[in-house]
């Protein structure tokens, strides 16, 4: 039975390709030479040479295919652009100037996730090729990073990705230094992010598209569609997103025959609801937010045949094109009202919940599933039955709501010492004045109460999370070279959102820092004694804290140690420097 299975999905496969390779012999004419790897071979996806050289070959052919190279990655590779554009100059403020729309195609970030590096070597073939589509040219501008992760693109393997159907060979999902890069756009621990960060500030696109491949639940879908989420992209953007963007491309993808639901993020179980994806700015999505840039992840279904992966991704980002073409201007110009709004706005969301008040119905199609006895531990496990094909109309809970924000204030100011944050703030073209002479300031600093870090390493950093921080107006001195932040710019979504500690993507999340956590000075136990005891004689108000916190706190009345603790922490031979956030805020 099983066998018969693998045969049926051979042969289907076969006959995908068959009609695949017909189809795109007509479109794109019948110059064989020009076939992509892929083309050739369905079950094969294109090495980063085959990649590179088919571009270069591109590039040689055609004066508006430019190639970029952005700089060396983590594993020594170069990472590099194409450009494709009827201009002859690559600048992004010439081309915005010249009415041009910016897509940004970005492949091969997961590796073993490779339709978007066969699909866009296609697109940007037949942007030549093909009359039809060269006229998008006229108003969109077409740049793609061939492949982000080269390092794990040319760790090749067969097997890294269990179950997937195809290709036979793909990358892996970790770069040279294993980390996974889509995680890694705020902290931005690798060469490729910190090259990431700072096309996006330069390039500066309309839409960013990420291509991937999702796995989960199993469904008669080839393509979900995860997009920034509408309420966190908030503003014109947000409203524009959701009631005209999408629509109009899920009906487009209709038309081509590719039925698309939103991201499930459900696996191995039955799919009842559609949840909402909280896109942290770690991920590509929720980091094009920060820029107020609109994002889409497409995630073809890994069970699905190859070239039926390939082929909905290059319809995709056809079907984006067109958008563009109709769209951009409009796309433009609420993207600058909104920045020009968050350069003027007050309050700042840090932190988002899924709104469960509130729901779309989104018309899926599934299959049955049930449980039955493993073949492995003799337990119960899911079994998606595709003889039993289903639809019906589920609930998708696509709001979000603020569940946390902050007030901003009139500047931020960063002690020089903290050099790996002014980088990557620097990185994300975010306007800063260093001071000119040592002064002396009033700011706000927080300190940290409490937190919580992941048991276990996660990329590289045991994540903090659940902080709690007090705010206190304090006399800080300011030394020449130190940096102030102003906010009244652009660029606030990424400041606040890096620089407040309760963010769940902050810098002082991801342990940028963690030297303030430890106390570098102590005292005798057995000498500090009477120094306490004669401190809580001389001074009444310091006795009376002490005995309400007493009071009030059993750890503390119960523990000698614990109450030595709390006098030297009131004391001036405590530290300042201990859980002092050191990024201080100028309020208003």
């Amino acid at each position: 039975m099983a066998m018969n299975f693998k045969r049926m999905v051979r042969i289907c496969a076969f006959i995908f390709s068959a009609i695949f390779l017909l189809i795109g012999n007509k479109v794109y004419g019948q110059d064989k030479s020009w076939l992509t790897p892929f083309e050739i071979d369905t079950s094969h996806s294109a090495t980063p040479s085959e990649c590179m050289a088919y571009y270069e070959r591109l590039a040689a052919t055609y004066s508006q295919i430019q190639i970029m190279p952005l700089g060396a990655t983590d594993g020594g590779y170069t990472l590099q652009t194409v450009f494709c554009t009827n201009e002859p100059n690559m600048d992004p403020i010439y081309l915005h100037r010249q009415g041009k729309a910016i897509i940004l195609i970005n492949n091969a970030i997961h590796p073993g996730e490779p339709e978007g590096v066969d699909a866009t070597m296609m697109l940007f073939r037949d942007l030549m090729q093909n009359p039809e589509l060269k006229s998008l040219l006229d108003r969109v501008v077409f740049v793609c990073i061939p492949m982000y992760n080269l390092g794990g693109a040319n760790n090749r393997n067969k097997y890294s990705r269990a179950s997937q159907n195809g290709p036979d060979e793909y990358g892996f999902r970790g770069n040279a230094k294993n980390y996974d890069l889509n995680r890694d756009c705020i902290k931005t621990d690798t060469r490729e992010a910190r090259l990431f960060n700072q096309l996006i500030t330069w390039l500066d696109p309309d839409l960013l598209v990420d291509n991937h491949t999702s796995n989960g639940a199993d469904y008669q879908h080839t393509m979900t569609l995860l997009a920034t989420q509408a309420d966190k992209l908030g503003g014109e953007s947000g409203k524009f997103l959701r009631d005209k963007m999408l629509p109009e491309v899920y009906s487009a993808m209709k038309k081509k025959h590719w039925d698309m639901v939103p991201y499930i993020n459900v696996h191995g179980t039955n799919v009842s609801e559609i949840p909402s994806f909280i896109d942290d700015p770690r991920y590509t999505s929720g980091y094009a937010a920060l820029h107020q840039i609109i994002g889409l992840v497409p995630e073809t279904h890994m069970l699905k045949p190859f070239p039926q992966r390939v082929k909905s991704t290059y319809d995709l980002m056809v079907v984006l094109g067109e958008f563009l073409y109709k769209s951009g201007n409009k796309i433009r110009n609420i993207k600058a009202i909104d920045r020009l709004n968050i350069a003027n706005a007050e309050q700042f969301p840090i932190r988002w919940a899924s709104d469960r008040t509130r729901s779309e119905k989104v018309h899926f199609k599934g299959y049955e599933s049930e449980m039955l006895k493993s073949g492995v531990s003799g337990k119960e496990r899911m079994f998606f039955d595709r003889s039993k094909p289903f639809e019906k109309d589920i609930p998708f809970y696509s709001y979000c709501i603020a569940s946390d924000t902050v007030q901003k204030p009139k500047a931020y100011i960063i002690p020089q010492a903290w050099e790996d944050v002014i980088r990557r703030l620097e990185w994300n073209g975010v306007a800063m004045e260093v001071l000119q002479k040592d002064t002396i300031m009033t700011l706000s600093a927080y300190f940290i109460k409490q937190y919580q870090s992941s048991p276990s390493p996660y990329e590289g950093h045991y994540l903090h999370y659940g902080v709690v921080a007090d705010k206190k107006e304090i006399r800080v001195a300011c030394r020449k070279g130190d940096f102030y932040i102003p906010c009244n710019q652009s660029k606030n979504r990424y400041i606040i959102e890096t620089l407040e500690p309760n963010a769940p993507d902050a810098f002082f999340a991801w342990n940028y820092f963690d030297s303030i956590l430890m106390q570098k000075e102590g005292y005798s136990a057995y000498v500090f004694e009477d120094q306490a005891a004669k401190m809580l004689e001389n001074d009444p108000e310091l006795k009376a804290a002490f005995e309400k916190a007493k009071s009030t706190d059993n750890a503390l009345n119960s523990s000698g140690e614990a109450q030595l603790d709390w006098v030297y922490k009131h004391s001036p031979y405590y530290e300042p420097s201990h859980n002092r956030y050191p990024v201080y805020r100028l309020e208003f």
